[in-house]
């Protein structure tokens, strides 16, 4: 089976600590917290096996760029395939408008659990 080498991109970093830090300090759940970052890392990694098995993205312009979505609990990990490379592009909270901050058209809301 091929193996592809995953990327993850400082927004994407930025956005993997965001989510731990609201979750840790604002919603209270230190333990959480950390689940649900490791959720997110293991799943990003885990997408160095078929990372076809998710679907592009319907939209426009991003299908054509060639994004991908994979869900993980109520978040989305946004990711491009390039030859053997998976890119990890930012992981966003599913129920915002996520789209919309994927293009820069909103600022990062306080994502939740």
């Amino acid at each position: 089976m091929k193996q592809y080498q995953v990327l993850i991109t400082e927004s994407a970093q930025a956005d993997l600590e965001a989510i731990y830090r609201y979750i840790s300090e604002v919603l209270a759940a230190p333990e959480t917290a950390r689940k649900q970052y490791q959720a997110l890392a293991q799943a990003a990694l885990s997408l160095s096996d078929l990372p076809e098995r998710c679907p592009l993205l319907p939209c426009e312009p991003e299908r054509s760029r060639g994004l991908r979505r994979l869900l993980v609990n109520r978040y989305s990990v946004i990711y491009q395939i390039h030859a053997e490379t998976v890119t990890v592009l930012r992981v966003l909270y599913s129920a915002s408008d996520w789209v919309s901050r994927l293009r820069g058209d909103q600022p990062p809301a306080a994502p939740s659990q």
